[in-house]
């Protein structure tokens, strides 16, 4: 099938369609957990689950654009759901950290501040935070040019969301670096194009 017919196929699947069918992953890895398909520790394999969901759709929607640009496969019109997505699950991920493993509010600031990969997970957090309130047509005609530069937050958010992975495990695992090298390579991108515009 040529990228034409695939992008005029799904020039007939709405964005919302994402909305729906996005958070049901959620509800699978809470049926896992509840039924022992998360292993001996199902809150710990829940949250892991919710994380690296959340960093896949990262990924999708960092990929968008180079997508279209090398391969002609426009999914743009889907990079808002996606973004979206992602936070909700990186949400599920911190609640479930919050109030199903550490369960008291005067450890958080504690493994904040002693962690280090939950120090980072916790900064890409907040970066996502402007991202999330402003992806509405609203803010982007509210913030005119200024809102290509807040989103460009999503590059560090990305980027501190793989290392958080890769900080997490034990070891030198291969599965998050394979996450981050994907990261990085999406990333050097992004840089190789920002001359050529400038330039023109």
């Amino acid at each position: 099938m040529s990228v034409e017919r695939v992008n005029t196929a799904l020039r007939r699947v709405p964005a919302w369609v994402l909305y729906i069918v996005g958070p049901l992953p959620a509800l699978w890895f809470l049926w896992l957990g509840l039924t022992g398909g998360l292993g001996v520790e199902p809150i710990r394999g829940l949250e892991h689950e919710l994380g690296q969901f959340a960093l896949k759709l990262m990924i999708a929607g960092l990929a968008i654009t180079p997508l279209r640009r090398l391969a002609g496969l426009n999914l743009i019109r889907y990079r808002r759901a996606i973004g979206l997505l992602a936070f909700f699950y990186v949400l599920l991920h911190l609640a479930v950290w919050l109030f199903l493993d550490l369960q008291s509010w005067g450890l958080i600031r504690a493994d904040i501040l002693k962690r280090p990969y939950i120090t980072i997970g916790m900064l890409a957090f907040v970066l996502m935070i402007p991202l999330a309130l402003t992806s509405n047509n609203r803010s982007v005609r509210k913030l005119g040019p200024s809102w290509r530069r807040l989103h460009r937050l999503t590059y560090p958010a990305v980027l501190l969301g793989a290392i958080h992975f890769v900080m997490l495990v034990k070891g030198w695992q291969a599965e998050p670096l394979v996450y981050l090298a994907v990261i990085l390579g999406l990333l050097a991108l992004r840089l190789r194009r920002a001359p050529r515009r400038a330039a023109a």
